[in-house]
């Protein structure tokens, strides 16, 4: 006993222990917090999907997945190098040759207007519409039409290229499309008198009206494709560990590195398991019929009274067609 007492004194032995415990623990903490798991076998051979800001994070492991299920995929992405490396990554490890990369810059709105005009031109029908791209708080900047950039690449943008491939869903019905949005419209405000952050700009703030406004044009285009067939959910993908922190500075500093990233990991989502819940709301039959909703963690979860402001809604799509000049 004595010997193994003094075995147990030991420094190295102590260290070794103690951190093998404390991997095992985070490991264990990592598991834990990787969230509900799209588990069924349905298949997506023959389904046209388009996935914006797909070169990357969640986006490209929701494409990977479809892509395994037979799906014609459309990777709408702003930079074609990125987008065609990770193209073929995918086909070549699913073995399907269609999945194509298509420039979708959504902070240009004559970018996605061409998207639009050229996917039209290759298909007659879209069965699945996956609205993925995003920005977070990154500094003050525009997009080419003069929208703050989170404001217009997360709501205006994917608000025009919904709209602009509302026929081809119709088309397609029953058909879908999803929304990527946060948990963060938990905290937003849509702010009716400085909607563009002219007056004043945080980037948290900015971010989290994004998400919201994310979530009020989820429920406001499901009144209004209400019998046409097509549904429209959004959802939360939960913490995930991808490329859209790289505006955060503190993120990205050496202090961060050291410290911050090794204690966050094992809270963060991995990007597959980030990409679950989008696969869910895409691909579940329990849902042919399930509109206006907000899910996480492969579940039905309830939104922020401010999401279900519907005057507020109907405000927003109003500005939204004014600044986007969508035309019928």
């Amino acid at each position: 006993m004595e010997g193994l007492f003094n075995f147990l004194k030991s420094r190295p032995v102590f260290w070794v222990s103690v951190t093998g415990s404390t991997v095992g623990v985070a490991c264990f903490v990592k598991d834990l917090m990787q969230g509900g798991k799209f588990t069924k076998p349905t298949k997506a051979d023959g389904k046209i999907v388009i996935v914006t800001g797909s070169n990357t994070g969640i986006g490209k492991e929701t494409v990977r997945e479809l892509a395994k299920r037979g799906a014609t995929v459309y990777m709408a992405c702003r930079d074609m190098k990125k987008c065609e490396e990770a193209r073929e990554e995918i086909v070549l490890e699913t073995r399907n040759k269609y999945v194509y990369c298509r420039e979708c810059d959504l902070a240009s709105l004559d970018s996605i207007r061409k998207f639009a005009e050229k996917f039209k031109s290759e298909q007659n029908r879209l069965d699945i519409l996956i609205n993925n791209a995003g920005v977070m708080r990154c500094p003050r900047s525009l997009t080419k039409e003069g929208f703050e950039l989170q404001l217009g690449v997360n709501h205006m943008g994917h608000f025009l290229l919904t709209n602009l491939l509302l026929n081809e869903l119709k088309k397609a019905a029953p058909s879908r499309i999803v929304v990527v949005s946060s948990m963060a419209h938990t905290r937003g405000e849509i702010n009716i008198g400085d909607l563009n952050s002219e007056k004043s700009y945080d980037e948290g703030k900015a971010y989290n009206q994004s998400k919201l406004a994310n979530v009020l044009f989820t429920r406001e285009l499901a009144k209004r494709l209400e019998g046409s067939g097509v549904t429209v959910n959004a959802l939360h993908p939960g913490v995930v560990d991808t490329e859209l922190f790289r505006h955060m500075g503190f993120f990205n500093s050496f202090f961060a590195s050291l410290i911050f990233k090794p204690l966050s990991w094992p809270f963060l989502k991995t990007t597959a398991n980030g990409a679950q819940t989008t696969l869910y709301a895409a691909l579940d039959e329990d849902l042919n019929t399930v509109s206006g909703q907000y899910f996480s963690d492969c579940d039905l979860k309830d939104v922020a009274p401010q999401a279900k402001d519907d005057a507020l809604a109907k405000w927003l799509w109003a500005v939204s067609e004014k600044w986007t000049k969508l035309t019928h």
